[in-house]
């Protein structure tokens, strides 16, 4: 059963138990007429063979499992197709320590002239491209291993290696039946990029278990996302969704969603689906489980073999993201999180949210920091929330230890879009966006009512974004020195109005850092500080 069900991995399992056995039960015969002259007997001879097989053999399944997990003759086929010669290979953490191998099993396929690096400890999110990474050694392409999120790159060639993922492919496809029988409605059959090499076999098991289950009822009606591409090229990859799978006809309805891609046939739509994902409890799970939230959706977890319909846990991340949508509604300064520098279009989302947040008559700061945690952005207090824009899988973060929430684009679209309301659909794709067309409502003056507040509350002044500053600079010059000239004799800020900006949030503060005001044009005295170490000064010593 487990050479049947669980492939290679299970396979090379097996052999190596029945070598282990094998040498177990040599060394166990022989102990007892083992001789103490010192000579070697053509027991002990055995037990070294039997050691050298089982290293030789040991040696042989991880290079079969290397080639057949890292894909290498496919990954030197693609490079030498392309006659790349610089070529960058990116790894998460939890697969760095197959890199050397990985080399060297590439160097073997490819010519001498072929340059590779590893790279490692991305600057964001290890699921998408590192573009800027590659940048400082000039490759001109990535080879991408491990979990992905498929985002479309903006500037070089990209090839992605999704691994191959233990599963039970017979049990899964039982679970798969009973339930989708039980539910009465066609399943789709959605998962993780690492199980994808598992759905054909897992097709060939649900056509034997049908006959045996249905008892010559008429087969389920089944339906089974395809992976959108394994290989990126910007110009072919620059307009989102663009491509063979959505050259469809117009009777269909095309979906795409973190690498996966499907057509529903005419007269279908989401809602009469089950889904079914394969794969774990993942940010890719939670995007599906956002994205279409008014579906029916089990997930079968690969590792603990059983099939999970409780995913109440799941639908309460909805209500979490629309309180925060609630609570943006009521910040007055948005800071912009540049989560990725690799995918496609995050200029022009950037762009975007900032002239939507000026609209609101709201400001703005954008931050370049890598990956977000609390400590960094707790040196930003001034900032009510922050917008994060980056890949889907990346871009949902549990604010709950952060100083201030941290939103999506659509969110934030939501939040600021005072003519918008939601619906219940949910984008998780910042390209997604970026092809809508906005709402052009005017902004109203009135008074809106805040949930969080309980009360009718205004939003700033919009008259500053009648007349804009054409010089960037000199606007903040002008609001800094007019946040600074509001004080009192006694240097205690004398605002009582929210802060509208950094400079105005700055200046309520109590203190400021190292006082520059003073009433002498002389330069000040240098003094000499106190010398030696922290556990007995010069000056202390004299004391003794």
């Amino acid at each position: 059963m487990l050479y049947k069900n669980y492939g290679k991995n299970g396979r090379n399992l097996m052999t190596l138990c029945l070598i282990s056995m094998l040498a177990a039960t040599a060394f166990s015969s022989e102990q007892e007429n083992s001789p103490c002259d010192g000579e070697a007997t053509g027991g002990e001879l055995r037990r070294v063979a039997i050691i050298a097989l089982l290293f030789l053999f040991s040696s042989k399944v991880l290079a079969m499992d290397l080639e057949t997990d890292y894909e290498v003759a496919h990954v030197a086929e693609f490079i030498s197709s392309h006659q790349f010669t610089r070529v960058a290979l990116q790894f998460p953490d939890e697969l760095l320590k197959d890199s050397m191998r990985v080399v060297k099993a590439l160097r073997q396929e490819l010519n001498s002239s072929v340059k590779l690096y590893v790279m490692a400890d991305t600057t964001y999110g290890s699921c998408c491209v590192d573009e800027v990474g590659a940048a400082h050694v000039n490759a001109e392409c990535v080879i991408h291993y491990g979990h992905t999120c498929l985002s479309p790159t903006s500037k070089l060639p990209a090839m992605f290696i999704f691994g191959k993922g233990s599963i039970n492919t017979s049990n899964c496809a039982r679970n798969l039946l009973n339930y989708g029988l039980k539910s009465g409605k066609p399943l789709l059959v959605l998962f993780g990029l690492e199980y994808a090499h598992a759905i054909p076999e897992i097709e060939n098991a649900l056509a034997c278990h049908a006959p045996s289950v249905c008892g010559g009822i008429s087969m389920l009606e089944h339906l089974y996302a395809d992976v959108s591409c394994s290989v990126m090229i910007p110009c072919e990859t620059c307009k989102r969704g663009v491509g063979n799978e959505c050259l469809a006809e117009e009777t269909s309805q095309h979906y795409n969603i973190g690498g996966l891609s499907w057509r529903l046939p005419q007269g279908r739509k989401m809602e009469d689906y089950l889904l079914l994902w394969i794969g774990l409890e993942n940010p890719a799970f939670a995007n599906v489980v956002l994205t279409f939230n008014s579906c029916e959706i089990v997930r079968y977890d690969p590792t603990e073999d059983c099939l999970m319909t409780d995913l109440s846990q799941q639908k309460k991340i909805l209500r979490r993201r629309y309180y925060l949508v609630e609570k943006a509604k009521d910040a007055n300064m948005i800071g912009i999180l540049v989560g990725t520098l690799g995918a496609a279009g995050y200029l022009h989302m950037i762009h975007r949210m900032r002239e939507l947040i000026t609209k609101a008559g709201k400001k703005s700061y954008t931050f370049v920091m890598g990956r977000p945690n609390p400590a960094k952005l707790a040196n930003f207090p001034e900032c009510d929330v922050f917008v994060n824009v980056s890949c889907a899988q990346t871009a949902l973060l549990d604010s709950k230890e952060f100083l201030a929430p941290i939103i999506t684009p659509f969110e934030a679209m939501l939040a600021l879009d005072r003519g918008s309301q939601w619906t219940g659909a949910y984008v998780v794709e910042f390209q997604d966006l970026i092809g809508s067309t906005p709402q052009r409502t005017e902004q109203s003056e009135e008074a809106r009512f805040s949930f969080l507040q309980g009360a009718y509350v205004e939003d700033l002044d919009l008259q500053d974004n009648h007349e804009p500053e054409k010089d960037e600079i000199l606007a903040l010059v002008n609001t800094t020195e007019k946040a600074l000239q509001v004080r009192d004799e006694y240097r205690q800020s004398v605002m009582k109005s929210v802060a509208k900006s950094g400079a105005e949030y700055f200046a309520s503060r109590s203190y400021h850092g190292l006082d520059i005001n003073s009433t002498s044009a002389l330069p000040g005295e240098f003094l000499t500080g106190r010398s030696g170490k922290a556990s007995g000064y010069k000056d202390e010593k004299t004391e003794q």
